[in-house]
């Protein structure tokens, strides 16, 4: 390979490089913006004694915490969550949301 080849090859390179940075960089931007505008709709649909309690549960289960958060902003987009959301009516939905995890059983034979 001559040296021009070795410097059209780093330049390809460093194009693909950036566009790669490029696309991240406007992947974890849109990602940001929607954090942003669910916590907007969470704010508006949750007391603030219930979004506390949902935080505090983010850090222990942040898996199920998101897909809860989802839920939650579903149902009050399509009226059927009381508004705003009480800390005890939350209780109440993780109450029921924990007792149907619980009835799984598994038996070893």
């Amino acid at each position: 390979m001559s040296d021009e080849e070795l410097e059209e090859l780093r330049k390809r390179k460093l194009l693909e490089l950036q566009r790669q940075m490029a696309e991240e960089e406007k992947r974890v931007q849109m990602q940001q913006q929607l954090e942003l505008e669910k916590q907007a709709i969470l704010r508006s649909i949750l007391t603030p004694e219930a979004r506390q309690r949902l935080t505090n549960l983010k850090m222990v289960k942040p898996e199920f915490t998101s897909q809860l958060e989802l839920q939650l902003i579903q149902l009050a987009q399509q009226g059927k969550l009381p508004m705003p959301l009480t800390d005890e009516q939350l209780k109440q939905i993780l109450v029921h949301l924990q007792a149907r995890r619980r009835e799984t059983k598994i038996r070893r034979i």
